[in-house]
């Protein structure tokens, strides 16, 4: 039977809950130094002057590097810009130009982290100031279109969208906003640099290897054989560690320039602004359906913040070109400069956000019409990509809702707000629908078998904490007949076959592709050995011939001749047995739109006088293709659900409109949901079959589950109490 999609627990747990998985900031190399980032204090000017007399005093003092002092970048990198957009606009010190607060202006090296951090106290900055614009309401006064979003156009059309407005009989013209969010990973941005000669080593907290191992050489002007990253375990990325930040390569400069290995961990105050966050957004919905729910038309129109250094847009939008059979329709795109530090990727970035503004919207349009807010999504379903006029390769939408409903107990919801109630408190039910695309990239693989009959696979990928160790181990061990206990799969080394960014919910679609091939052409390997020595009972076979079962080859015809692979390889006698295998994506996407779909349900109750809300029970029922682990793959949905909650009851950063500092840059005040804030999690995935996507026919699972949730809360909050609340996070003052 196979090993695919059984719950079997993490192949790496036993090193995480012994302390024996270590983590970048927990490698320690002869003779490392400590490094602290500097940071600015001003939002717009330039630095004047750095006075590092008072910070030489402290012991054990190394450097002190500045735009003053910094080595010199090649002509092509000196700017900061690497290959967008995983490598972003970097600040290098290489001007003394400030564009944001807390942008890195110097790094402080020393023999103790505890000196570092004096010396760097120590340090007196001079700036001249200019013009910042840090008010959204003031940014918005001058707006520019992005060159693209995900590679599609930033703006889209089909249908005339104004005749299909006025076509309606019910009409919704509202703005919904989402706040700045950062993340907060338990593991903060961490790199320890070491030279050896003209070779450098760097043990880096990221989402993509591969990815720092080229952007840090092109910016240092080396090759890319001469760097070798190493990322073994990584505590949480969530987005912002799948590009290559400022701190990465200044740690690279400051080990070269000092003379030996450095460490530089980010403080917690500085994950907010150097290494992206999520954008606040505006978006003005319009719907007009007729009056039985048919929609006539929909836009939807986006502005978000980027920086004055590069632009980055949060893709909202998308979501709604595809999800519901509207036959008119507009999206746009547009930016907003501030001189805030750039966004970046955060889970499920644009469908996040997105979907909130478009099912909050049709939760205000059913109620308008007096229809079933399910019922409407299914009056309005897209039997086929209604943007890209393609067949989806897979969709199980409708049994998510049907399903969903059930299990939820949606039946038993009053549709008049403020008509259910348990006691003191207002109960309310809400729904929103959950999506979010489907993509694979090349990957590459190596599989390797010993006489013990043990496998290594390896492939120079990374795990965020999702399961990818447990799961390519699955893969492995059912594509090539072994018990899964024998075999060992091995990432985080940028010397290992290629591999993509962790980002985008690729990883499984991906590198299990290339794994799967990698195992499966061991086994066709071991099957020719076989066949050409006079000495094995499968002498003479094909492949077709023979089967596989348990760590065994064996005829099929006769299934009494067989021989274990182990003892194939023994008598082979050159060693283990290895094949490297590359997997790519086809045509595929030429042919189907390519997406993971579900339906989020959820309770809440709301003290009508304090007007705290708790969540009590969310479900939520899903249609990705082929669950490969039951256990992680629920894990990561429900993880998923209870970012949904943050989003959309807690996550806030707020900055400061003198200065743009972030005031509660911490996790003190930066609120996230915890144990007393999640209750029944309710998680189900369909069986689904998916012919298209990839051979193993799996969805990437990574960020679906936070799509949606923000929306289903707000209309379980209008349900209950009666009153909208369009701008997140819904906080006590917004009910009260």
């Amino acid at each position: 039977m196979s090993i695919l999609g059984k719950p079997i627990n993490r192949t790496d747990g036993w090193a995480k809950v012994s302390g024996a998985a270590r983590y970048a900031a927990e490698h320690t190399l002869p003779g490392m130094a400590h490094a602290v980032l500097v940071t600015s204090t001003i939002p717009s000017g330039r630095v004047l002057r750095i006075d590092a007399g008072s910070a030489e005093q402290v012991p054990g003092l190394l450097l002190v590097m500045t735009h003053q002092n910094a080595p010199r970048l090649p002509d092509e990198t000196r700017s900061g810009k690497v290959q967008p957009p995983i490598g972003r606009v970097l600040s290098l010190l290489q001007d003394d130009q400030v564009h944001y607060n807390n942008q890195p202006i110097g790094v402080v090296v020393a023999d103790t982290l505890e000196h570092a951090r004096e010396a760097a106290a120590r340090l007196s900055v001079e700036y001249e100031t200019a013009p910042a614009v840090l008010d959204f309401d003031e940014a918005k006064e001058h707006t520019h279109p992005p060159d693209k979003v995900l590679g599609e156009p930033a703006d889209s059309a089909r249908g005339n969208l104004q005749a299909g407005l006025l076509a309606g009989s019910a009409r919704l013209d509202a703005l919904y906003t989402t706040p700045y969010e950062t993340h907060n990973p338990i593991e903060p941005h961490a790199t320890v640099a070491a030279w050896d000669g003209g070779r450098l080593t760097l043990y880096d907290s990221t989402q993509y290897i591969k990815g720092v191992q080229r952007i840090v050489a092109q910016t240092l002007g080396i090759e890319p054989d001469q760097v070798t990253v190493l990322c073994p375990f990584t505590g949480g990325g969530f987005g912002c560690k799948g590009s290559v930040w400022s701190h990465v390569v200044l740690a690279a400069m400051a080990a070269r320039q000092a003379g030996r290995p450095v460490k530089l961990v980010l403080d917690r105050n500085q994950m907010f602004g150097p290494v992206g966050t999520r954008p606040i957004t505006a978006q003005r919905m319009k719907l007009a359906a007729m009056s039985d729910g048919r929609l006539t038309a929909s836009s939807h129109d986006v502005l978000a913040y980027t920086s004055t250094i590069e632009d980055w847009i949060e893709p909202s939008a998308l979501v709604t070109r595809m999800l519901y059979a509207s036959p008119c329709q507009a999206t746009t795109h547009r930016l907003a400069r501030m001189n805030l530090g750039t966004p970046t990727f955060m889970r499920a970035p644009g469908e996040a956000t997105g979907t909130f503004a478009l099912e909050a919207a049709l939760d205000e349009l059913a109620c308008q019409l007096g229809i079933d807010p399910v019922e409407l999504r299914l009056r309005n379903y897209a039997e086929h990509d209604p943007e890209k006029n393609l067949p989806f390769s897979s969709k199980s939408l409708r049994q998510c809702y049907e399903t969903g409903a059930e299990r939820f107990g949606w039946s038993r919801r009053n549709p008049q707000p403020r008509s259910m109630r348990d006691g003191d408190k207002l109960v309310g039910y809400g729904m929103a629908t959950a999506t979010y695309p489907t993509r694979r990239s090349p990957a590459g693989a190596s599989a390797a078998i010993d006489e013990e009959g043990h496998v290594r696979a390896r492939s120079a990928t990374q795990d965020l904490g999702t399961g990818t160790y447990t799961v390519m181990t699955q893969v492995a061990a059912d594509a090539l007949g072994v018990p899964v206990a024998l075999v060992r799969f091995e990432l985080g080394d940028s010397r290992m076959p290629e591999a993509p960014v962790s980002g985008g919910s690729t990883t499984v679609a991906s590198v299990s592709s290339a794994v799967h091939a990698a195992a499966t052409a061991l086994r066709m390997k071991l099957i020719w050995i076989a066949s050409a020595d006079a000495r094995s009972p499968l002498h003479g076979a094909i492949p077709d011939q023979v089967g596989v079962e348990d760590g065994w080859l064996y005829l099929k015809s006769e299934p009494a001749k067989r021989e274990r692979m182990s003892s194939i390889v023994k008598r082979h006698g050159k060693g283990p047995v290895e094949v490297t295998a590359d997997a790519a994506p086809g045509h595929e996407k030429e042919h189907y739109s390519m997406h993971a779909f579900g339906a989020v349900f959820v309770e809440v109750r709301v003290d009508e006088v304090l007007g705290e809300i708790r969540v009590p029970r969310v479900t939520g029922v899903y249609g990705v293709g082929r669950l490969l682990n039951q256990k992680t793959g629920y894990s990561q949905l429900m993880g998923g659900i209870v970012w949904g909650m943050g989003m959309a009851l807690f996550e806030q950063t707020v900055y400061d409109k003198r200065n743009g500092r972030a005031v509660n840059g911490n996790l003190a005040e930066y609120h996230v949901p915890v144990n007393a804030d999640v209750a029944q999690i309710d998680v189900l995935v369909v069986d689904e079959d998916e012919p298209h996507a990839n051979p193993l026919g799996a969805k990437g699972i990574g960020e679906i589950g936070i799509t949606g949730v923000a929306a289903a809360l707000a209309n379980a909050v209008y349900h209950a109490t009666g009153k909208r609340i369009r701008h997140l996070p819904i906080t006590l003052d917004k009910l009260l």
